[in-house]
């Protein structure tokens, strides 16, 4: 985690740790019943083992005197020792439930709040942290419901035990108690010691995740650089503060243990001689003598406790890590619906955008005329893929307002949104089992066979898929393909959902330049007719459009057509020329055959 990170989390603390404490809370409802069995029978069992000292000492004393009554209260103390071991094997058994539930309902949230975020906002979070947050952190945090239970349940013998030894014997029970504040101690100790350990812990091994996944990205960069090894040790910085919080951690567990160890004998010894001076003077039996020295262990059984009580411990601080997913932004839908057969208009309306203080769209004001297709040009950083953003509501400007056909983006319902408005990007990612479901892949019904080769031929990706082993049936993972063929079936997705918008942020980077034709021309007569947004590196596309929005430093520096903006804008010829691309305008503009691929992160 990057410096900034640490920095935003910390800010955020209080209000992750209340969200971390509602997603449990949540998690427990979500099992309920099965956590109030386990508390149930974790109860039941702490309430046999309570009773067994008793029990067992009432069973000595009768069969010391050859009470006729000693077998029946034998009888009675094995049922209840069958019953402690029949409701701690129950209790174990739903608390493995509980935790699967609990962790499953943990990472539906999180990976909800993950997705209902703008995509700026997920990416706040390294993929390897995030990874991390829905797997390890999730399934400690899984476990507070059924641990608390258990925590609750562990308080009672001890608790139960000190009155019982009030009961027996007075004397006995405060000579206990003398050792009480120190079993305190170790608990309070023991909890604020861990807490802060285990946060540290949890940590690092975030930053280590997002660092081992960007390696893995980047395994062919990292290979051709020759930089294994600063990239190993880069992976590896933190390994010795995780190892270092790791041992602490245990040291802290340990000394408690080792503390609650030496502490328990030495109450023992204390109740075993004031009970053997009681016993002697008369004031109580040896079967009571027995229950006494039980109660003394159950009542020092701070072991339990302090078990119970790390799980919580190490489950909300997993929660906090889990939780700050819930914390993102969320991109809220309204509930309108666009006019029916609309043109796709739109219109940007004063935009502004805000990244880290500083505007990276400013005082974007236009209107689109439906049917037009817009080219948005401009230098490396000008904000042309933030443009694209805002334009197809990815995420949503700090003012102003966009609106499509008369109607701001925001205030669209998710499903109009999805069926009226495409993207395709310079990066795809495919999702689905073949290449058919990549280009099928999207919100409502599925489209059918041919729909999805109609959409191929249009990007130019029918020929290589019908040369793949079982064509559009092809497994993604059995079908190698190239840059450009994956942006062909990106293309291929978008158009097979084309609605009234569709955005196209420098979608053809990596086609040359006969398959970015042929692309231009099928989106012009065999796609959906509709708005077509832009963004270009190509001067072909800026030729081609109707409309070309230049970008300069996140404001609009000129809009027209290319013809005009070349004539009478030297700067305007000079961002194609700075792209290694010539031309008079018009149509004897030439290009070469790629362009460099534009970075995907943040303005353009």
């Amino acid at each position: 985690m990057s410096p900034p990170d640490e920095a935003l989390d910390t800010a955020q603390e209080p209000a992750v740790g209340r969200s971390a404490d509602r997603a449990l809370v949540a998690a427990a409802r979500h099992s309920g019943g099965r956590t109030a069995a386990v508390l149930g029978c974790a109860v039941a069992a702490a309430a046999a083992a309570l009773a067994e000292p008793a029990v067992l000492g009432r069973t000595l004393d009768l069969l010391l005197r050859r009470d006729p009554s000693g077998p029946v209260w034998t009888l009675l103390c094995a049922a209840v020792i069958a019953a402690e071991v029949l409701l701690d094997a129950a209790a174990a058994r739903l608390t493995g439930e509980v935790d699967g539930r609990s962790t499953a309902r943990l990472r539906r949230l999180g990976l909800a709040g993950l997705l209902r975020t703008a995509p700026h906002h997920a990416a706040r979070h390294a993929p390897g942290e995030t990874a991390a947050r829905l797997t390890a952190h999730a399934t400690e945090a899984g476990k507070v419901p059924a641990a608390a239970a258990h925590a609750v349940a562990a308080l009672l013998p001890p608790v139960g035990a000190v009155v019982a030894l009030f009961v027996i014997d007075v004397w006995t029970a405060l000579a206990f108690l003398t050792g009480v504040p120190m079993l305190v101690l170790l608990l309070r100790a023991f909890a604020r010691d861990t807490r802060t350990s285990i946060a540290r812990y949890q940590q690092v091994q975030l930053a280590t995740a997002g660092r081992l996944v960007e390696a893995l990205a980047g395994a062919r960069t990292i290979a051709a650089a020759g930089t294994a090894d600063r990239e190993r040790a880069r992976i590896l910085a933190q390994l010795p503060e995780l190892s270092a919080q790791g041992r602490r951690m245990w040291q802290v567990f340990g000394g408690t243990t080792a503390g609650s160890a030496a502490l328990m004998p030495m109450l023992l010894y204390v109740v075993l001689a004031v009970g053997g001076v009681r016993l002697s003077a008369g004031a109580i039996g040896v079967g009571e003598l027995l229950a006494a020295l039980r109660y003394a262990g159950l009542a020092a059984g701070v072991g339990a406790v302090t078990g119970g009580l790390a799980a919580v411990v190490r489950g909300r601080a997993a929660a906090r890590r889990t939780a700050a997913l819930l914390e993102l932004p969320v991109l809220d839908h309204g509930r309108a619906e666009p006019p029916q057969d609309g043109p796709g208009t739109l219109e940007l309306r004063g935009v502004r955008v805000v990244r880290a203080g500083t505007a990276v769209l400013d005082d974007i004001s236009l209107v689109v005329p439906g049917g037009s297709t817009v080219a948005v040009v401009g230098r490396s950083g000008a904000g042309k893929t933030l443009f694209a953003a805002v334009a197809g509501r990815l995420t949503d400007p700090d003012a102003g307002e966009v609106l499509l056909d008369g109607v701001p983006l925001r205030e669209l319902t998710a499903e109009a949104l999805h069926r009226e408005v495409g993207h395709a990007f310079d990066r795809p990612v495919l999702f689905g089992d073949t290449v058919g479901d990549a280009i099928g892949f999207g919100a409502g019904p599925a489209p059918g066979p041919e729909a999805v080769r109609v959409a191929a031929l249009a990007a130019g990706a029918d020929p290589f898929v019908r040369r793949l082993p079982h064509g559009y049936g092809t497994r993604l993972a059995d079908a190698p393909m190239s840059g450009g063929e994956v942006q062909r079936l990106g293309l291929a997705r978008a158009f097979c959902h084309a609605g009234r918008l569709l955005v196209l942020d420098d979608a053809t980077s990596s086609l040359d330049t006969v398959t970015a034709r042929e692309v231009e021309r099928a989106l012009a007569h065999r796609i959906r007719p509709g708005t077509r947004i832009v963004v270009a590196h190509r001067l072909s596309s800026a030729v081609r459009a109707d409309l070309v929005v230049w970008l300069e430093d996140g404001r609009m520096r000129g809009v027209g057509t290319h013809g005009e903006l070349w004539r009478h804008e030297p700067a305007y010829r000079a961002v194609f020329a700075a792209d290694g691309t010539a031309g008079a305008g018009g149509e004897t503009a030439t290009e070469p055959e790629t362009t460099p691929e534009a970075a995907t992160e943040g303005a353009r």
